[in-house]
């Protein structure tokens, strides 16, 4: 379990035995089992009090429950309402439009290409 082995539980027996002596060793004995028994019995109602309340959540009344509605619908533009795409000068670095006469991008800093007419 601990990696205890028999001569280590004689051992701490017999150091028991030395510093606290033969009539007080038994009161020990009892006093260490009722702790031992009282943490399990405490461990067990908390892990029943947990399993009882995750129980409760996931069963919830059907009359505090409320039906899932999805949001209304919203209608698409027809294709020539969509807003046209800007025109200008697009930086050849990061993709960004710029004004036509922008000689660096507004967004990147790069220097815009020269213009061919």
């Amino acid at each position: 379990m601990f990696g205890i082995q028999p001569i280590h539980i004689v051992i701490i027996i017999l150091v028991a035995f030395l510093i606290f002596g033969a009539s007080r060793l038994p009161e020990i004995g009892r006093a260490l089992g009722k702790s031992i028994s009282e943490f399990r019995k405490g461990t067990k109602e908390a892990a029943e009090g947990f399993k009882q309340e995750m129980g409760q959540t996931d069963k919830t009344p059907a009359s505090t429950a409320q039906p899932y509605a999805p949001p209304p619908a919203q209608p698409i533009p027809p294709a020539s309402a969509q807003p046209a795409r800007p025109t200008g000068n697009f930086c050849i670095h990061c993709g960004a439009p710029n004004l036509p006469e922008a000689q660096y991008c507004a967004n990147c800093g790069m220097k815009m290409p020269d213009k061919v007419a």
